[in-house]
């Protein structure tokens, strides 16, 4: 710790060197003249430093639109039961303390489980925007104002699909923000405010970082997010970001983080897909999606010289869902989407926005490029949700050893951070080698040495390729945690 006399010696010897630094700057700057005489007003003005934007008076003018919400909802235990035989003996406190008392059927009685998030609001008479992560199976919201006041709203509608819910409050004449025309510039300056870690009302700024971003797993590639690289950590989610206008052009929504907190970067749903999307829900309290039915890829330049390609653009499709609109239209695995209604498409993130913003039912024009020709494609649309609501599969479980191996369903898929397509359940298990190397019912196969598992057909004959007395390793996903596991084939 420094003394008063040795921090101020250092505070010394640091303003003796700014000063020599200064000096020397001005000394050589080829503006100098010899005889002090003027060099010009555009030569002064340029040496004016800029000043840096001031955020009080958005600050002062919009946090009490912007409030705290807690959610609370029941989940079932997870882990080991409590064997019987250790029942009313010392080891039942064992288990109490280190397992949580999880002695229910399924692994646990349901629990109470509660989490923060952020909101703002956009109607006098209560209206409120948030992320639909953020009140998912919630079985009660609670919405803190500016003023203390803690009320209980009610959920008008939520879309998955774009990760935005609006809530309604019993309150009027309530403060609001308004919605920016939804242009912004990579580079220009922005303001989130939310309630990271439950600190609410807490304010950080940074730059709009990139536009249009595609990340896999998250809002189901239909967002076209804002990248910045404000501050935001748990519980900011559903929180504003404004424009120096005071204006909301963004919801903030996710991070890209290896620790679980911030790293630089981060993701708001722009406000034009917001406020679409809001809008909808207010009128009909409902969200629809349009429904190609493909899965699309990135091109690389070496995919593209693979193909014979001049430019590494457009959406390249892997495939092709059966009975689906594309597949009723004669799209086909090789096929590269160029443009959607005539928008150019760069890169296969550009066209799950496209679709989804259509309508069920609506004619989707589609220019493709396929062997080298280019080609036209009418789709008429079907619908995202009633997609997901069809089972994946008609086919018995599949066998392998003593694994009984499914497709997984989606709602599983929804609930879990599982790839779009591929995958296999382990629905049930007898004894053998899979159970021997710690797999478990409910896990899902993700790989199998190196190579995905796309299904559990493709699974059981990787499976059954490999020799006896070989070892693979399994990338499985359970729960929310993935890991590898060691699989002997006897």
């Amino acid at each position: 710790m420094l003394t008063t006399r040795t921090a101020s010696a250092w505070r010394g010897l640091v303003l003796g060197l700014a000063g020599l630094a200064t000096t020397a700057c001005a000394d050589s700057s080829p503006s100098a003249t010899p005889n002090g005489g003027d060099t010009g007003d555009t030569d002064t003005a340029a040496q004016q430093p800029r000043a840096l934007p001031d955020f009080t008076g958005i600050v002062e003018e919009h946090r009490e639109a912007v409030v705290n919400i807690s959610t609370t909802r029941q989940a079932g235990g997870s882990g080991p039961r409590i064997p019987e035989r250790f029942k009313g003996t010392p080891f039942e406190e064992f288990f109490e303390r280190f397992f949580g008392g999880r002695g229910g059927p399924g692994g646990g009685p349901e629990r109470e489980v509660r989490s923060l998030g952020s909101g703002f609001i956009v109607s006098a008479d209560g209206h409120i925007v948030t992320n639909a992560h953020v009140i998912q199976g919630a079985s009660e919201v609670m919405v803190q104002l500016a003023d203390q006041r803690q009320l209980e709203a009610t959920v008008v509608g939520q879309d998955m699909a774009t990760d935005l819910a609006l809530l309604k409050v019993d309150a009027e004449g309530l403060p609001t923000v308004e919605w920016a025309d939804g242009s912004v510039q990579v580079g220009q300056h922005v303001l989130a405010m939310g309630s990271p870690f439950g600190f609410e009302h807490s304010v950080t700024s940074g730059i709009i970082s990139a536009e249009g971003r595609s990340i896999p797993g998250k809002a189901g590639g239909y967002v076209p997010f804002l990248q910045t690289d404000v501050a935001i950590n748990p519980g900011s989610s559903g929180g504003p970001l404004f424009n120096l206008d005071g204006e909301v052009v963004g919801v903030n929504a996710q991070i890209y983080s290896r620790s679980g907190g911030f790293m630089g970067l981060s993701f708001a749903i722009p406000s034009d897909v917001a406020r679409e999307v809001i809008q909808e829900i207010q009128e009909s309290g409902d969200v629809t999606h349009g429904y190609l039915g493909v899965g699309v890829q990135d091109i690389n330049r070496e995919l593209a010289d693979s193909m014979g390609l001049e430019n590494a653009r457009g959406g390249l499709i892997n495939r092709v869902r059966p009975d689906s609109p594309a597949d009723e239209a004669g799209l086909a695995s090789g096929d590269i989407i160029l443009a959607v209604n005539g928008e150019s498409v760069s890169e296969a993130g550009d066209i799950p926005p496209l679709i989804g913003g259509m309508d069920p039912g609506s004619e989707a024009e589609l220019t493709l490029l396929r062997s080298g020709e280019e080609l036209e494609k009418t789709v008429s649309l079907g619908s995202l949700r009633e997609s997901r609501s069809q089972p994946t599969t008609s086919a018995e479980p599949t066998s392998a050893l003593g694994m009984l191996l499914a497709p997984v369903p989606e709602q599983l898929r929804q609930q879990r951070p599982l790839p779009e397509e591929d995958g296999a359940l382990i629905k049930g298990m007898q004894e053998g080698p899979a159970q021997q190397a710690g797999l478990r019912p409910g896990d899902v196969l993700l790989k199998l040495g190196e190579e995905p598992v796309p299904g559990p057909g493709m699974a059981a004959e990787v499976l059954s390729r490999l020799e006896s007395g070989s070892r693979i390793p399994v990338l499985v996903q359970r729960g929310k945690q993935t890991l590898f596991l060691p699989l002997l084939k006897p």
